[in-house]
């Protein structure tokens, strides 16, 4: 039996899916690199097909990564990877730290220099983007954003498909 080949199919071709092409090139990890997305044309990369050709593309492609912003739209096409066959692809940057007893679940992307630090968690299909800190065991719900520069305190939790925007403090709420 051979091995499963290593192709990455990204759904969406927006910046977001430059960033993770990006992100999966420096990682070098993956062979081929094709997107699916619902528009015609993007940034001058090739598009292959739909997101409603997913289910046809999985005998060509290992892996899948879902780079759309919308947290509800990325539940649904995640699910539709897995459905598929897919391995949901995990992406963090070469420059990032990934604290070793960190945990990131599939689907997750770590920008370049951004820092995921001990005992943290990382649920599915989160984006920690650069520059952005999660302290020490906090913990990132799925199909969260923790934008550029944003600040997780240490054992915060942050709420599934929560946007942190871009230099914030997502705090610990206090017990009264």
């Amino acid at each position: 039996m051979n091995p499963p080949n290593n192709n990455l199919l990204i759904v969406g071709a927006g910046q977001y899916g430059l960033v993770a092409r990006e992100i999966a090139l420096a990682m070098g990890d993956f062979g081929e690199i094709a997107f699916l997305d619902d528009s015609s044309s993007s940034e001058g990369i090739s598009i292959i097909g739909s997101t409603s050709d997913i289910e046809k593309f999985a005998a060509n492609y290992h892996y899948g990564f879902v780079a759309i912003g919308n947290p509800q739209v990325r539940r649904v096409l995640v699910e539709k990877l897995r459905l598929a066959g897919f391995i949901p692809a995990t992406l963090v940057h070469p420059s990032a730290y990934l604290s070793p007893s960190a945990k990131l679940d599939v689907g997750c992307c770590v920008e370049p220099l951004a820092v995921v630090q001990t005992g943290a968690t990382v649920a599915t299909a989160s984006f920690i983007a650069s520059g952005a800190v999660v302290r020490h065991n906090a913990f990132v719900g799925e199909f969260c954003h923790i934008d550029c520069n944003a600040v997780v305190e240490s054992t915060a939790i942050v709420p599934a498909a929560t946007k942190v925007t871009c230099n914030s403090i997502f705090r610990k709420v206090q017990n009264s």
